[in-house]
C-alpha cells in the first residue's frame, strides 16, 4: 500500500512537470507535492505508524524520493527560466536593418515655459539670475529677512524643519538676503526655483515654483518698482495688461503691496476667471526694509531697494486660465500637449 502511493506521488510530479508551460507550473507542482502540505509531507508524517523496524528503512526510501522530486522540479525550473530569459532577450533585440517608427516630438513642461518667459522678460529689463540652497539655515530664510521669532510662518505646521537650525526653504527670497551680504549695490537680480510649504490642495502644492526679484540703489522708489511690473505685465501678457497696488504687509519690505493684473480674459469687465472683480491676484512686493539692508551691512540711509516675489504655478494658472493647480502635477500627457 505504501509503495502504491509512492508510486503515485512519483508519477504524479513527473506528469506535473512534463505537462507544465511556464515556471509558475513548476512552482505549484512544488508545493502540491514537496511543500507544508504536499503529498510527500503528509505521508512522511505517516511515519509514525510504521512498525519500529521497518522505520529506517521507509524513512530512507522516503527521503530518497523527496530527493529525486526536488532535483527534477529544480532541473524543470532552470531550464523554463532559461527558455524565458531568452525569449525576453529575443523580444528585446533591435534590429537595426528596420526603419526608424515614427515617434512624436517632446515639448516643455508649461510651468519650465512660464518660468523661461518671466526669466527672460527680467533679463531683458538687466536682471542677473541668482541661485542658491533648497536646504537653507533659518537665519538666511527668516531672521536675515527681519521675521520675527514669533511669526507664524516660523512654525512647524507651515514650515518643513530638518533639525533646528536647518529647513527646506520657504522662499527664494534666502537668495537675496546671500547676495546682499556677499555684494556692494547696485544688486538686480532675479532669483528663481523650488520652495516646500505643507500646503496641498487646489491652488496650494508642498512643492512650487518661486521667482523672487530685487533691485538696491541709490534714491529708488515705488514709482520705479511699479514702472518695472508694470512692463513686465505688458511683456507676459499682453500690452494693454494693467497693475494695481493694494497695501499689504510683509515683514522684509515697507511699504508693501499685492500686485493686481486686469484680468485677460474679460478686460477688466468681470468674469468666472477674476470672480467678478475684473482683477487677479498675481504677486506681492514693495520697499525692501531698512532693517533687511542693515542686516546685511548695506547702508541704509545712502540706499534702498525694492522687491517683489511671484509662484510660477500662480502665473500659469492666470496665463493659461488652468483652474487647479494639480493639473500641473499630475503630468498627464493629454494635457500637457496642448502647451506645445
Amino acid at each position: 500500500m505504501l509503495d502504491d502511493k509512492i508510486r503515485q506521488i512519483i508519477d504524479g510530479c513527473k506528469s506535473a512537470i512534463e505537462w507544465a508551460k511556464c515556471a509558475r507550473d513548476i512552482g505549484e507542482a512544488k508545493v502540491k507535492f514537496l511543500g507544508k502540505s504536499g503529498a510527500l509531507t503528509l505521508l512522511l508524517k505517516e511515519l509514525k505508524n510504521v512498525p519500529p523496524d521497518e522505520k529506517p528503512i521507509v524513512g530512507k526510501r522516503l527521503n530518497d524520493v523527496r530527493a529525486e522530486l526536488e532535483a527534477a522540479l529544480e532541473r524543470a525550473e532552470a531550464e523554463f527560466a532559461k527558455r524565458e530569459r531568452e525569449e525576453r532577450i529575443k523580444a528585446e533585440t533591435l534590429d537595426v536593418t528596420l526603419s526608424k517608427r515614427a515617434t512624436g516630438y517632446g515639448a516643455l513642461h508649461p510651468l519650465t515655459i512660464v518660468k523661461n518667459d518671466i526669466v527672460n522678460i527680467f533679463i531683458g529689463m538687466g536682471f542677473e539670475v541668482k541661485d542658491g540652497p533648497e536646504i537653507e539655515h533659518k537665519y538666511y530664510n527668516f531672521t536675515a529677512l527681519n521675521i520675527p521669532e514669533d511669526h507664524p510662518s516660523r512654525d512647524s505646521a507651515d514650515t518643513f524643519y530638518i533639525g533646528d537650525e536647518m529647513l527646506l526653504r520657504t522662499q527664494t527670497s534666502a537668495v537675496q538676503a546671500h547676495v546682499m551680504e556677499q555684494q556692494k549695490p547696485p544688486i538686480r537680480i532675479l532669483c528663481p526655483g523650488k520652495v516646500y510649504r505643507p500646503d496641498d490642495d487646489a491652488t496650494h502644492s508642498p512643492m512650487f515654483h518661486q521667482i523672487e526679484g530685487l533691485v538696491v540703489d541709490e534714491h529708488l522708489t515705488i514709482s520705479d518698482l511699479m514702472g518695472v511690473l508694470g512692463e513686465f505685465a505688458k511683456k507676459f501678457f499682453s500690452p494693454e495688461t494693467k497693475i494695481r497696488l493694494r497695501p499689504s504687509y510683509f515683514p522684509f519690505t515697507e511699504p508693501s503691496v499685492e500686485v493686481d493684473l486686469s484680468c485677460a480674459m474679460c478686460g477688466g469687465k468681470g468674469c468666472r476667471l477674476c470672480k467678478g472683480t475684473g482683477w487677479l491676484e498675481l504677486l506681492g512686493a514693495g520697499i525692501v526694509n531698512p532693517a533687511v539692508l542693515e542686516c546685511s551691512g548695506i547702508d541704509s540711509t545712502k540706499y534702498s531697494g525694492f522687491a517683489f516675489g511671484m509662484g510660477v504655478e500662480r502665473a500659469a494658472m492666470v496665463k493659461y486660465g488652468i483652474p487647479d493647480m494639480r493639473l500641473l502635477f499630475d503630468n498627464d500627457i493629454r494635457y500637457l500637449k496642448q502647451f506645445r
